[in-house]
């Protein structure tokens, strides 16, 4: 069984924010509106931070895409009380929306910030552009990134009914698909000769808080 994992090349990463949009529409994440999200109760499964270093005429702006680090020991999954974030058998960490009661524990004890809550119902203007693969989350559950599950069960399907394994790349989150820079790569990690696998154990690989030892399946390669 594939263990799943993403590597982001901050070298490339521009910025652009194409990731959180097409994030943002391929898993139907409802829009806040202007006042809530000055409340900072925006709904991105995806974002770009920034950080600036250093002072003018210095300074230089730096850029992290940050989406759930998938982790391979969840402090979200042990605190959740009715089993609505679980660990699937391929590793990925799933949130079951029809079991989650929304007392956000998951989001107090996940360390990358990584989740957004429902405070109101989803309301779109027209549902003709929602994809019907995903479901749409009601209000009060917590939501967040799921490596475009739905993409690769389909992948896994295909793969099964044509009597073969999956092939290197054939499995693209949405992410992966829109970046402009190709910063994004998506993958089975345990397969050595493939492309995740290898810029994984590159020289410039990091991971965000790993003296956590949550041990997170994104990998950031670092800027050179």
């Amino acid at each position: 069984m594939p263990r799943w994992g993403m590597v982001i090349d901050l070298d490339r990463c521009t910025a652009c924010q194409a990731c959180t949009v097409a994030c943002k529409e391929e898993n139907n994440q409802p829009v806040a509106g202007r006042e809530r999200s000055r409340s900072g109760r925006d709904i991105f499964w995806q974002q770009v931070l920034a950080t600036v270093e250093g002072d003018y005429p210095r300074a230089r702006v730096r850029f992290l895409p940050r989406p759930c680090q998938h982790c391979d020991a969840p402090p979200c999954v042990q605190v959740c009380p009715v089993g609505a974030t679980t660990k699937r058998e391929d590793g990925l960490v799933a949130q079951d929306s029809l079991r989650c009661i929304g007392c956000r524990y998951c989001m107090v004890a996940c360390p990358y910030g990584v989740r957004a809550f429902n405070w109101k119902a989803p309301a779109f203007e027209t549902t003709q552009y929602l994809n019907p693969d995903v479901p749409v989350r009601p209000v009060g559950v917590v939501e967040k990134c799921t490596f475009c599950i739905h993409r690769i069960e389909k992948a896994t399907q295909r793969a099964k009914a044509e009597g073969r394994a999956l092939r290197d790349g054939e499995v693209q989150t949405a992410c992966m698909q829109t970046c402009t820079g190709g910063a994004i790569v998506f993958g089975d990690l345990d397969d050595p000769n493939s492309r995740v696998g290898r810029l994984a154990r590159d020289r410039r690989a990091f991971r965000l808080l790993e003296e956590l030892a949550t041990h997170p399946r994104v990998t950031y390669l670092a800027e050179g």
